[in-house]
């Protein structure tokens, strides 16, 4: 190898890689739909957010229907004893 395909390996091409990834990231941000903005009005629906879908729907175990305390069946939370 002579010294112009030494640079062009190790040099341009790294650096033509990395114009490409700036280029990418640092597109006009236009491309990007309309922000809500504090004080805006919400025009969609809400969207109920949950970490187990599974889980959503019957909700009998966690709220009584006679008035009394749910069953507990996790530990944990801000108290030492787990």
């Amino acid at each position: 190898m002579n010294v112009v395909e030494t640079l062009l390996v190790y040099a341009v091409i790294p650096l033509a890689i990395y114009g490409v990834v700036a280029l990418l990231t640092l597109r006009d941000k236009r491309a990007r739909g309309p922000r809500y903005r504090p004080g805006q009005s919400w025009d969609f629906p809400p969207v109920w957010w949950t970490a187990n879908p599974a889980g959503v729907g019957d909700q009998a175990s966690a709220v009584p229907s006679g008035g009394g305390k749910a069953k507990r069946t996790a530990k944990g939370g801000a108290r030492g004893s787990w």
